[in-house]
């Protein structure tokens, strides 16, 4: 379970059919920003969440607010240069700004606190690349001094200052506003076009709208946005332990990443981050656990999370057709950039300029590398591979009237993901089924706890 888990608010289900001019489905940092930044508009707007509001990949993010984003800059450097890579910092520093003085303006309890954040590595090939970073920074009026941290080992490392940690889903609780409705546990499972509206089709019920922003971690459908081959998935494993300490924001340059921060008397620690595809739960939680050990620490909670990686370093915010904009594949940088997006995409609808939408054009065209598409394409295989021959000697493998059922306990689903047809594979640690392509996780009765998939695993 999430340090984060947080449950003091709660919204009804969709009962029945409404017409609105712009539907926000999904109901994390990204939906709720959309519906913050359209709030002093005459728009009717609504927001509808599949299970509850920021307990998605919000919750089980580290809540950290800096532009020190381990490789990533390096990965923006080489595939656009320089001066793209100062706009893509300037969005984070202008992301982390707006968060700040949200906060303050709406008097959000949160549990905000300014730190220092530091980047280091702890091998001889990158210390010139992470010098090369500092330089960047340095030549932008960003200041970065020597610095070091006694948790991690390390070659070299450096620290910025002006960056945050936070309490993210009590930020996006307080974001809401009573001016537009919010639907919990309301799942879209099919969106038509029809003349200037969408309908948007729930199990029971319609949504009519004008516009459609798809801020649901991975959009469950594959056309027209055709995401499967351009986005990866990435798993990492998380822990928190009793730890005093002064604030502290820290993550390593590249994989396996290590990413610390404090939050009150805890160390939030993650690692063995890997493609979903590869690897297997049991062998990862033991690695964090180990590597806790070394530090005298007992994990009190422990989760995982599951980031988009897209194939060019930086996220898709805009259009993908007329009327229905998206924003996805954060690339594990969501909390900043998916309040980035809110403010984005309502300038798009609002029809006002905004300098980061050419930035992060989802149609760009250097999303479509041949490389980065096949690797895509191979860990969708590997993924369907390994959930067809992984076995679990605590579930039992069956068929029920000629479908293929997993049963555990005296639960028994369909082997079978219903988003992409891939074999689920049980996550033992968290007692869920999980796709081991796309990444959508049910409970062990079935109900679907994270998408893409927007249905139930049943018989």
């Amino acid at each position: 379970m999430s340090i984060w888990e947080y449950t003091k608010y709660e919204y009804p289900k969709l009962e029945e059919d409404i017409e609105v001019d712009i539907l926000i489905i999904g109901g994390g940092i990204t939906g709720i920003s959309s519906l913050y930044h359209l709030k002093d508009t005459n728009l009717k707007v609504a927001l509808v969440e599949q299970n509850k509001i920021g307990h998605g990949v919000t919750l089980n993010s580290t809540g950290k607010l800096t532009y020190l984003q381990n490789d990533l800059l390096y990965k923006i450097k080489n595939n656009f240069g320089v001066d793209i890579l100062n706009k893509y910092i300037d969005s984070q520093i202008d992301g982390i700004n707006e968060i700040v003085n949200t906060i303050e303006k709406e008097n959000i309890d949160c549990d905000l606190e300014k730190v220092n954040s530091t980047l280091y590595t702890n091998k001889e090939n990158e210390i010139s690349k992470l010098k090369e970073l500092e330089r960047i920074l340095n030549n932008r009026g960003l200041k970065t001094h020597k610095s070091n941290n006694e948790l991690v080992e390390s070659k070299y490392m450096f620290d910025t200052e002006s960056t945050y940690i936070f309490h993210p889903v009590k930020f996006i609780h307080g974001l809401v506003n009573n001016n537009s409705p919010i639907y919990e546990n309301t799942s879209i499972k099919r969106i038509k076009k029809q003349n200037d509206y969408y309908i948007c089709y729930t199990d029971n019920h319609e949504i009519k709208t004008k516009w459609v922003i798809i801020a649901s971690h991975y959009p469950y459908f594959q056309i027209p946005f055709l995401f499967p081959i351009k986005g990866s998935l990435e798993k990492s494993y998380i822990s928190a332990s009793i730890y005093k300490s002064n604030p502290i924001s820290s993550i390593s340059y590249s994989n396996p990443f290590i990413s610390i921060r404090t939050h009150k008397d805890y160390l939030i620690y993650l690692s063995n981050t890997h493609i979903l595809s590869k690897k297997d739960n049991k062998d990862s939680y033991k690695n964090l656990e180990n590597k806790l050990k070394k530090l005298n620490l007992k994990p009190d909670y422990l989760w995982t999370n599951i980031d988009i990686m897209s194939n060019d370093s930086i996220p898709y915010i805009g259009l993908i057709k007329e009327n229905m904009l998206i924003a996805t594949a954060y690339n594990t940088w969501g909390l900043t950039n998916g309040f980035l997006a809110g403010h984005i995409l309502s300038d798009i609808i609002l029809n006002k300029k905004n300098k980061y939408i050419e930035l992060f054009d989802p149609k760009r065209k250097n999303i479509y590398k041949t490389i980065k598409i096949f690797k895509c394409a191979c860990e969708t295989i590997e993924g369907y591979v390994k959930g067809l021959i992984t076995k679990n000697d605590n579930i039992s493998y069956d068929k029920v009237n000629n479908t293929k059922v997993l049963i555990y306990s005296n639960n028994i689903v369909n082997r079978k993901c219903p988003h992409f047809g891939c074999y689920l594979i049980f996550n033992e640690e968290e007692k869920t089924w999980d796709c081991p392509c796309h990444g959508s996780r049910f409970s062990l009765s079935g109900k679907c706890i994270s998408g893409p998939s927007n249905h139930n695993i049943s018989l």
